[in-house]
C-alpha cells in the first residue's frame, strides 16, 4: 500500500516546477542573446573580410593607406581603399572629446557627491539626465548653428573639422562620464573618508588623496565608456566634421570618421560591390573597437577588485 506522506514528499511541488521553468526561460533568453550577438559578429565579419578575400585588397594597405576611392584602382589594379583618414578622424574626435569631458565630469561628480546640498544635487542630476535624453540630431543642429560659426570666427578655417566634432561629442559624452563617476565616488566606503578626516586631513586633501584614488578604477571605466560612446557616434559628428575622406592636417581641417563615411555611403552602394564591401570592412573595424573597449573595461574592473 502506498504511503501518501512518502508520495507527497517525493513528488515535485508546484514551487519546484515554477523554479525549473524560471531557470529554463532564463537560460533560453541568455542563449538567444548570445546567438544574436554571435550572428551579428559573424555577419559583419563575413561582409568585411570580403574586401580582402574577394576584391583582393591588401589588409595592411587598407589600415595605413591615405587614399579612399573605392571606385578607382591603383597602378597594380587594386582598389584604392586607404582607411587611415577615417581611423585617424575617429580616434581624433574621440580622444579630444574625452580630454575635454573628463575634468568637467570629475568636477561635477565631486560637487554632486561632496559639496552640493540635496536640492543642488537633484537639480544637477536632472540636468545630466536631460543631456542624456537629447537626440543626436539635435546636438548636430546645435553644432551647425553654434559650434561651427564659433570655431570659424575665433579660430579660422571653414568651422568644420575635428575641433567642432570634438566639442559636440564633449557635450554628448559628458553625462555618461559624469553619471558613472558619481556612482564610483558613492561606492567608496564611507569609513575611508571618516578615517582620513579623523587623522587631520582637510576636506580637499581627503577628496584628492582618498576618494579619487579609491575610485580610480571606476573613473577609468567611465572614461572608457565615454570613449566607446564617442567612437560610435555618427549623425552629430557627420553634421559638423566636414566629411572629407582626407588625412586631417590639423584640428581645423575638414575630416571624416568611420561612422560618417558609413552613414553617407552605405545607402548609395550596391551589395557585393567593392565600395559596399569596403564599407562593411569599416563596420568591422567599429565592431572590433567596441569589443576592445569592453575588454579594457573588464580588465580595469578586475584590477579594481584586486586592489
Amino acid at each position: 500500500m502506498d504511503d501518501p506522506i512518502k508520495n507527497k514528499i517525493q513528488s515535485t511541488s508546484k514551487e519546484t516546477r515554477q523554479d525549473i521553468l524560471g531557470r529554463f526561460l532564463t537560460y533560453l533568453c541568455i542563449a538567444f542573446i548570445m546567438i544574436v550577438v554571435l550572428s551579428i559578429f559573424v555577419f559583419v565579419a563575413s561582409k568585411g573580410i570580403a574586401t580582402f578575400t574577394v576584391n583582393k585588397a591588401n589588409f595592411w594597405e587598407f589600415l595605413t593607406g591615405k587614399n579612399w576611392n573605392p571606385t578607382a584602382t591603383d597602378a597594380s589594379g587594386k582598389p584604392m581603399l586607404g582607411a587611415l583618414p577615417m581611423i585617424t578622424g575617429s580616434f581624433g574626435v574621440t580622444i579630444l572629446a574625452v580630454i575635454f569631458a573628463t575634468p568637467f565630469a570629475i568636477g561635477t561628480a565631486l560637487y554632486m557627491t561632496e559639496v552640493a546640498s540635496k536640492r543642488g544635487e537633484k537639480i544637477l542630476q536632472s540636468v545630466v539626465e536631460l543631456l542624456v535624453g537629447i537626440p543626436s540630431v539635435v546636438y548636430g543642429f546645435i553644432g551647425l548653428s553654434v559650434v561651427v560659426p564659433l570655431v570659424r570666427n575665433h579660430f579660422g578655417g571653414s568651422g568644420y573639422g575635428i575641433l567642432s566634432g570634438s566639442i559636440v561629442l564633449f557635450v554628448m559624452v559628458l553625462p555618461t562620464v559624469t553619471s558613472m563617476t558619481v556612482d564610483s565616488l558613492r561606492a567608496v566606503p564611507r569609513y575611508y573618508k571618516e578615517a582620513s578626516l579623523a587623522l587631520g586631513a582637510t576636506k580637499w586633501q581627503t577628496i584628492y588623496k582618498v576618494l579619487l584614488r579609491s575610485a580610480t578604477s571606476g573613473i577609468l571605466t567611465a572614461i572608457i565608456f565615454g570613449m566607446a560612446r564617442a567612437f560610435g557616434e555618427a549623425l552629430a559628428v557627420q553634421m559638423v566634421i566636414g566629411n572629407a575622406a582626407l588625412m586631417p592636417k590639423g584640428l581645423l581641417s575638414s575630416a571624416s570618421t568611420l561612422t560618417s563615411v558609413l552613414t553617407m555611403g552605405i545607402g548609395n552602394t550596391v551589395m557585393g560591390t567593392v565600395g559596399n564591401n569596403a564599407l562593411w570592412s569599416l563596420a568591422l573595424i567599429l565592431l572590433l573597437m567596441s569589443l576592445i573597449f569592453n575588454i579594457v573595461v573588464r580588465l580595469i574592473g578586475r584590477k579594481g577588485r584586486l586592489d
